[in-house]
């Protein structure tokens, strides 16, 4: 089933206090595809600037990532962005920030991609997801990301975004901001108002919470004690669960709660290496092995 990404390409310098890197590939659409690549094709729409290199471009194809709708805008630079985490590295402190071409207009649908079965709309402004979306034909499952910058400053640009879509990824903090629910599964439910017909909060090293109309499940992250650097963890875990979804072509209950397995597993490779060193070379063989470790782990007789 035919998936499609659009969001971020960037540049990246980041800091961990398991040591750095400086100028490496990132952005959220890339996370999201190097997750969701081990399940299904995936199509990025994107934007970048003639400083984009062409090593990063050969990395993206290298991992079969249909490039056709990534567009070179002349004259214009590449996001750069540069963070830093301490502590239990939780939360990234923004060290420095250059929007460059993500302050311009978003880019086109090609007419190849039109014909995608399943969208995700990662972060950036709400109306820019819709207007992305209204150049997809039929849609079977589309699915989005916010951040609070939206949910303060554009809160009906983003509540008619969640009114198009069927679903949305985001984390315990945004829910709570978007809906005013400290409760979680108040949150879930306020946010299901809205429009999606279900919600996944991401709750970082606690795991993650699926609210459909019948029922809310509830799974703990894979555990790991080698974390390096959590940069495109909810990317990642975005993803995973995506691609999962977009190969089975099955949205109910219960594929959802397999995907929200597949979500977690994915996120907890990425955060063991720097960068997109935690995706690169992984298969589907290897989330498989790690689900199932997973699953027993939450079997309990």
């Amino acid at each position: 089933m035919s998936l499609l990404v659009t969001g971020s390409i960037g540049i990246d310098t980041v800091q961990t206090p398991h040591g750095s890197v400086e100028g490496v590939l990132g952005g959220s659409a890339v996370y999201f595809s190097f997750a969701a690549a081990p399940f299904t094709p995936v199509r990025l729409v994107a934007t970048v600037g003639e400083d984009f290199p062409d090593e990063f471009r050969q990395v993206l194809a290298k991992r079969g990532i249909d490039l056709a709708g990534l567009e070179t805008r002349v004259g214009s630079k590449t996001f750069r962005w540069s963070g830093r985490y301490e502590g239990d590295m939780n939360a990234a402190e923004t060290v420095d920030v250059s929007l460059n071409v993500l302050a311009e207009a978003a880019p086109n649908v090609p007419e190849a991609f039109a014909d995608s079965r399943v969208v995700f709309l990662a972060n950036t402004h709400p109306t820019l997801q819709r207007e992305l979306l209204a150049q997809i034909r039929t849609p079977q499952l589309t699915v989005c990301d916010t951040m609070n910058l939206w949910i303060e400053n554009e809160r009906e640009a983003l509540l008619a975004t969640l009114a198009a879509v069927d679903g949305i990824i985001i984390n315990d903090g945004e829910a709570r901001q978007l809906t005013g629910q400290m409760n979680l599964i108040d949150a879930a439910r306020a946010i299901r108002d809205f429009g999606p017909r279900f919600v996944v909060i991401k709750k970082g090293e606690h795991g993650a919470l699926l609210a459909t109309e019948d029922e809310i499940t509830v799974i703990p992250a894979r555990p790991t004690a080698d974390v390096r650097d959590p940069t495109g963890a909810g990317d990642s875990f975005a993803g995973g669960m995506l691609g999962y979804l977009a190969a089975e072509g099955c949205y109910d209950g219960q594929t959802l709660r397999r995907a929200l397995l597949r979500g977690t597993v994915t996120a907890s490779f990425a955060i063991e290496r720097f960068s997109l060193n935690g995706l690169r070379d992984r298969t589907k063989a290897d989330i498989d092995e790690r689900v199932a470790a997973l699953s027993r782990m939450l079997s309990i007789n």
